[in-house]
């Protein structure tokens, strides 16, 4: 999906919409058929977030890389979403920052859902730039009415 898909999904948007590519995936899984997805950012070096972490040396924040992966999950929701429903965050854990993301960049992550108990949804992910780990996080969300 490209960004204006994403935007039929997603209700974010202008400088919150952190999300440019995302592809889902079906993976086969000892008990049967995991969804995968696989989010994409080309950071551009002009984002608000990168105006003054750091003056001279830009780095996403760690907040951020934590937001792009949540979105890049929530379109494995798509059909709920579609149907006025939001993910709303509830939780993060064990997050890790591996290496720093940085203007130029292509972040790529890859997230899944581990465990569900409706409206709350578990799920972990990784952030990669060239291959490497820039982070990795176990997060949580709750499924909720959209109001209108």
């Amino acid at each position: 999906m490209n960004q204006e898909e994403l935007k039929k999904i997603l209700p974010h948007r202008d400088n919150m919409l952190l999300v440019e590519e995302v592809e889902l995936e079906e993976v086969p899984d000892g008990d049967g058929v995991k969804k995968v997805s696989h989010g994409k950012y080309h950071v551009k070096g002009d984002e608000y977030f990168l105006q003054g972490h750091f003056p001279g040396n830009p780095v996403v924040p760690g907040v951020i890389l934590c937001e792009m992966m949540a979105q890049s999950s929530c379109l494995l929701f798509a059909d709920q979403m579609r149907d006025g429903m939001l993910t709303m965050f509830t939780g993060l854990k064990e997050v890790k920052f591996r290496n720093p993301v940085k203007p130029g960049d292509t972040f790529e992550s890859v997230c899944e859902v581990v465990k569900s108990k409706p409206p709350f949804y578990f799920a972990k992910g990784k952030g990669y730039v060239d291959g490497k780990v820039a982070i990795q996080a176990e997060f949580s969300f709750a499924l909720v009415k959209a109001d209108k």
